[in-house]
């Protein structure tokens, strides 16, 4: 085989080697492509297989993320997994069964919640009604002093109409801005805003709170501060309208150191006052002791009333003529007066006494002409004693008193007359002719001198009680029948004035009886026939002649009301009248 042969051969050897590592080669690959794809089947499987209950758990997830709550996740195998996919599924079991009993539980909270706003809104309703119930001013201010809230009690109080008025305004402003005097009060020296900055409470009753008309009342309060978290956020205003209160007690006070009759000091201030007074800065120090004269007098013809008008009267005197802001003016008793002068020498005493005097002289109640004792003596000396002083004084208004009693006396007495008189002309003629014919009367019967003239003083007083009727009574000619009790009345009164002097004891009892009657039938007694004094008798029968004639009867001439009222004599003899005295009286007239 040549070279050439062995070139063919060898190159037909080796295209057939090439031919076969290609083929070597492709079956190598599909061998490879064929292992990769089992592999990664395989891979796939065991991946698969592996990695589901991920899958799974990552699925249940989303869906219960999604709001699926009903899905749960398969447990496969009791690995890491599976342990993990178990708890997974717990908890949504967990969440599905908080989630399905939700509603229950919301319904439940719901109705807990609006049972608790519902309490919280009564209490909130009852503390309200509690408020307003309350007689007490309430109201709350924050730590600045504005009103957070307030009650109806405190808006009537302060004089508004609605809570609004008051609420969120500065209430030291408002309502309490002033003094009692009227002077600004600063809201730096509020008593109030002061205890909300210090925390503590606070009680006052010496201050006012003004209204929203610009009045003014006295004022109780209570200031408590509002503790929250520890922390002051206010404070709670409680006050009362002591106002009646405060009257109350300045009328007792009042009461304790005055008259309640005069309005003067009493006897407790003025035994306080001497020892206060009783200092050398007051030297020289005058005491006047005054009593007023005619006030027994007074109360038994006038009555207490006119008594009381006369002790007002002397009080109203003794004050005016004093100095008013340094003199003490003191009722000590009923009728007695104590006055104490501070800085006052005898003299000015003397002048000041001389001052009274005067006033009294041109004074009068009812028809009493006032009048008083008075004495003074005077202290000069700190080594006195005041109470000799005092003694000294009454002594001195003893002896004025007695020097002049019989004048004071008299005087009253001659009061009443000519006020009687002056304020009824009717009765003055009356009494005057009266007079005249009882005794006309008494010459009749031949008394003595001494007992006509008495019988004439009888005749002019015989009506001297008539002083205590009403004047309109004394006008009137015809009275009804509770007039007519009231004018009986006279009698009586002219009793008890004539009592009361020394001068006119011996008339009292004539006058008293010189109403009643013959037959019984007259007043005050009823006496019958002889029991009446017989100058009672002689007056009775003068008075009703007097009246029959000068009665408003339509009788023409003089002539006329003579026959008139000597034919009342004569229809009244045995009845009225004592029988002799009325013959007596009528031929003593006819034979004029």
């Amino acid at each position: 085989m040549g070279g050439l042969d062995w070139v063919i051969i060898t190159g037909i050897s080796e295209e057939l080697l090439l031919s076969d590592v290609v083929d070597n080669f492709y079956f190598a690959l599909l061998l490879a492509i064929i292992a990769l794809f089992l592999s990664f089947a395989i891979y796939y499987v065991i991946a698969r297989k592996l990695m589901r209950p991920m899958y799974h758990l990552l699925h249940v997830s989303e869906a219960i993320s999604s709001g699926d709550l009903t899905s749960r996740v398969p447990i496969v195998r009791n690995d890491e997994i599976g342990r993990i996919s178990t708890s997974f599924n717990m908890v949504a079991d967990k969440v599905q069964y908080i989630i399905d009993n939700l509603e229950a539980t919301v319904e439940q909270r719901t109705k807990e919640l609006s049972k608790t706003a519902e309490t919280l809104k009564e209490n909130k309703e009852q503390l309200r009604l509690i408020l307003d119930s309350a007689g007490e001013g309430i109201y709350g201010n924050d730590t600045e002093g504005f009103c957070t809230f307030c009650n109806i009690s405190c808006v009537k109080m302060l004089g508004y109409e609605k809570e609004e008025d008051l609420l969120g305004k500065h209430m030291h402003e408002l309502i309490h801005h002033s003094r009692r005097d009227g002077t600004h009060y600063p809201a730096k020296e509020c008593k109030i805003l002061d205890a909300i900055k210090e925390g503590k409470g606070l009680h006052a009753d010496d201050e006012v709170f003004w209204r929203a008309d610009g009045t003014s009342f006295d004022v109780e309060y209570r200031s408590n501060p509002q503790i929250r978290n520890g922390e002051i956020v206010g404070s709670v205003i409680i006050f009362y309208d002591i106002t009646e209160r405060r009257e109350k007690e300045a009328r007792i006070n009042y009461l304790s150191y005055h008259d309640t009759l005069t309005g003067l000091y009493n006897r407790q201030y003025y035994e306080e006052s001497r020892n206060k007074m009783d200092q050398e800065d007051n030297l020289p120090l005058s005491v006047i002791f005054a009593d007023i004269n005619g006030l027994k007098m007074t109360n038994d013809i006038f009555g207490h009333e006119a008594g009381d008008a006369l002790i007002k009267k002397s009080a109203e005197i003794l004050l005016h003529s004093c100095r008013q802001n340094e003199d003490i003016v003191a009722r000590v008793g009923g009728d007695e007066f104590m006055i104490l002068l501070p800085k006052t020498d005898h003299e000015e005493a003397k002048k000041i006494m001389a001052r009274i005097r005067s006033c009294f002289a041109k004074a009068k109640v009812a028809a009493i002409k006032c009048s008083i004792s008075i004495g003074a003596e005077t202290k000069t000396r700190i080594d006195q004693s005041l109470d000799e002083i005092i003694v000294n004084a009454e002594n001195a208004m003893y002896k004025d008193k007695s020097s002049k009693w019989k004048a004071v006396h008299q005087d009253i007495f001659d009061t009443i007359i000519d006020t009687l008189h002056s304020e009824s002309p009717r009765e003055k003629s009356h009494s005057e002719v009266v007079s005249q014919l009882c005794g006309a009367m008494g010459a009749v019967l031949n008394m003595t001198d001494t007992e006509v003239s008495q019988l004439k003083r009888v005749g002019y007083l015989h009506d001297i009680g008539k002083i205590a009727l009403n004047r309109k009574l004394l006008s009137k000619d015809i009275l009804n029948e509770e007039e007519k009790v009231l004018a009986q009345q006279h009698v009586i009164i002219g009793y008890r004035i004539l009592n009361l002097f020394d001068n006119t004891l011996d008339l009292a009892e004539y006058v008293y009886y010189h109403h009643e009657n013959w037959d019984g039938t007259g007043y005050p007694k009823g006496l019958i026939g002889d029991e009446i004094p017989q100058i009672s008798r002689i007056i009775s029968i003068a008075e009703t002649y007097e009246r029959a004639c000068s009665s408003e009867a339509a009788f023409k001439t003089e002539k006329e009301s003579i026959e008139r009222a000597l034919q009342v004599i004569k229809q009244g003899a045995g009845k009225k009248f004592d029988p002799r005295m009325a013959q007596l009286f009528l031929e003593m007239m006819e034979g004029k």
